[in-house]
């Protein structure tokens, strides 16, 4: 099940189409050749990634077959994040198109002008979660924001609010006809009356005959060596039409086999068992990063100066460097942990605090190490002529919104090893 890398360089390009992009966790995921803690990755679970060991504590993952030909989102500043990055590691800033899904559709289907591009092989989107989070209001389907993020009122709430958007992820699915696509949601969305069952089902009838929707299933960040304790529901569907026919009927299986399972394989538990390694804890990806006023990246330098108001409220807890992080969340200011709390407000890391270092909020590039975002992914910077600037505040909630890039290099790399297992044409 496992092709050598000799191999997969050999095959052809897969292409994927990215939806609600954000600043490109996902893509990045999709994409590879970046660098994670040496810690995030399990040789024994993932014997076939041809890695490139940086130093003691780093590893380069290898490029996949991925390429991302079409990228999407709402936000100028996601869009400027995401080109600074990606036009540096080969992607054309045109790539990513800023603007609403349900327009894009809109003018691909009744303007009959071509938007999204021929030949996906997959399509990625986590279609916003705010109203299916346990952290939100929890209106599920029943959003009171539009497509654009816009208050509604009743008489004009419908398919375009921001609780069904994934029907308009449904109908790119339908356009673009791709093997694979992939939907991502937050936790909550599975406790939530039977949005799920929904959901799979409405992605079940995309076009034709169908996809193949295997269950959705819950996935735990530090269980894929991400030092956080994240969790996200992920929709996996399989275009039925292009399954080898053998493999359609197993895949149909009420227990689908292990070597045929499109979710990636665990590499990390609490206690390293069973050749997995332990969680990835902060202090292993957070120790060698600089005091904000010693460093010359400004995404160190950035952090939220909101005043610690009591461990009452959200966000006021000291974070634990022998432990996973927090969810790293969308919110900014006042919710975003403590790297450091002052012995007054019960801090724990006396030895820090005693050598003169002070109270404060995790920073910009340490929340985005706790999701894996590479160094050199920059989020503050100046934006061009045409671009807005990203801010602080921006920056936290793009990366907030993100899938973690590890995650989706897992996610990636076990659907390229079952690629030409799965598919007729491979």
């Amino acid at each position: 099940m496992k092709p050598s890398q000799n191999t997969q360089e050999q095959q052809k390009q897969l292409n994927v189409l990215s939806l609600f992009s954000g600043c490109g966790g996902m893509d990045l995921g999709f994409e590879g050749n970046f660098i994670v803690n040496s810690k995030s990755h399990n040789p024994r679970v993932n014997d076939d990634w041809s890695v490139e060991y940086i130093d003691n504590n780093k590893v380069k993952l290898p490029k996949t077959r991925f390429k991302t030909v079409f990228a999407n989102d709402i936000r100028s500043d996601a869009r400027t994040a995401w080109t600074s990055y990606f036009s540096k590691h080969g992607l054309e800033k045109s790539t990513y198109c800023l603007d609403s899904i349900v327009d894009l559709v809109k003018l691909h289907t009744d303007s009959k002008i071509k938007v999204f591009p021929d030949d996906v092989d997959v399509v990625t989107g986590g279609f916003p979660c705010q109203d299916f989070s346990v952290a939100g209001k929890r209106q599920g389907f029943n959003s009171s924001k539009s497509h654009k993020g816009v208050a509604l009122c009743e008489e004009t709430a419908n398919e375009e609010n921001r609780g069904l958007l994934y029907i308009w992820m449904k109908k790119v699915i339908e356009i673009t006809k791709p093997k694979v696509f992939i939907a991502e949601n937050v936790k909550g969305l599975a406790n939530l009356k039977d949005v799920k069952e929904v959901i799979e089902n409405d992605f079940s009838q995309a076009g034709g005959d169908g996809y193949l929707v295997v269950p959705a299933r819950v996935l735990l960040a530090a269980n894929y060596g991400v030092p956080q304790s994240r969790e996200r529901v992920i929709f996996i569907g399989l275009k039925k039409s292009a399954l080898k026919p053998n493999i359609k009927d197993l895949l149909s299986m009420p227990e689908i086999p292990i070597e045929l399972d499109p979710y990636p394989l665990i590499t990390h538990t609490k206690d390293g068992l069973s050749g997995t390694l332990p969680f990835v804890n902060l202090g292993d990806i957070l120790s060698d990063l600089p005091e904000p006023e010693e460093s010359k990246d400004i995404d160190q330098q950035r952090y939220s100066k909101a005043k610690f108001m009591g461990k009452h409220c959200q966000g006021q807890t000291e974070i634990k460097l022998d432990s996973i992080g927090p969810t790293i969340r969308a919110e900014h200011h006042g919710n975003i942990e403590f790297r450091r709390l002052s012995t007054a407000n019960g801090g724990r890391y006396l030895d820090e605090l005693e050598s003169g270092k002070k109270e404060r909020r995790l920073t910009i590039r340490e929340c985005a190490r706790i999701q894996t975002f590479p160094d050199d992914y920059e989020f503050i910077q100046k934006g061009e002529a045409d671009y807005k600037n990203v801010t602080a505040s921006d920056a936290y909630k793009l990366i907030g919104n993100a899938v973690p890039p590890l995650l989706g290099y897992h996610i990636a790399m076990r659907l390229q090893s079952l690629w030409s297992v799965y598919f007729k044409d491979s």
